[in-house]
């Protein structure tokens, strides 16, 4: 990456993803007005893919108690993403919509597309509700991401975001103490 997308608009995009059965399009305007997470992955039908997807799964529920919607994306389609729906257990219980990028056109907006395989990184993209992006973490291939993590890094961005001045310190946890940065704090922690 040439430049941090941390803090950039999300560059616009119009995609079909699968989700809960129907083919739905999906456009960067979605992501607008509501915290989100854009989740890049390699490919369907791989091996660290489904227990990644299986384990945001499994956290959905609190993610959308807090107002997060998740968008899965690969390079693979949409009605790709309906035959591993409909095929694994495991990806049969995901609710949130499952981008299909063939074009790659989302992918390297979020400049995550390694190139000479067509395929996207492990990229997760944490999207505040004015559309621009918070976090940026991008794993190597054979490194599965961990949706607790995330779970806490969006609970420290909605509350900076809701509380102007404060900061969130290393393993924040909802309900402990934040920082308030000064002159007065410099040298002291």
């Amino acid at each position: 990456m040439s430049r941090s997308l941390i803090n950039t608009e999300v560059k616009p995009f119009n995609a079909t993803a699968y989700h809960n059965g129907d083919f739905v399009s999906v456009s960067d305007a979605d992501l607008k007005g509501k915290w989100s997470v854009v989740f890049f992955y390699p490919a369907d039908f791989t091996f660290v893919c489904p227990t990644e997807l299986g384990d945001l799964a499994d956290n959905y529920a609190e993610l959308q108690q807090r107002g997060v919607e998740v968008y899965s994306v690969s390079t693979d389609t949409h009605f790709t993403h309906k035959a591993w729906h409909d095929s694994s257990e495991t990806i049969g219980k995901i609710q949130y919509p499952m981008i299909g990028d063939p074009t790659g056109q989302i992918t390297r907006n979020f400049e995550v597309m390694i190139e000479e395989d067509g395929l996207a990184e492990r990229g997760t993209f944490v999207i505040d509700p004015e559309g621009k992006i918070q976090i940026v973490e991008i794993n190597a291939g054979g490194i599965g991401r961990d949706a607790g993590e995330l779970l806490r890094k969006i609970k420290a961005a909605q509350y900076v975001a809701a509380n102007p001045g404060e900061v969130c310190p290393a393993k924040w946890q909802e309900g402990e103490a934040t920082l308030a940065p000064s002159l007065d704090l410099v040298g002291k922690i």
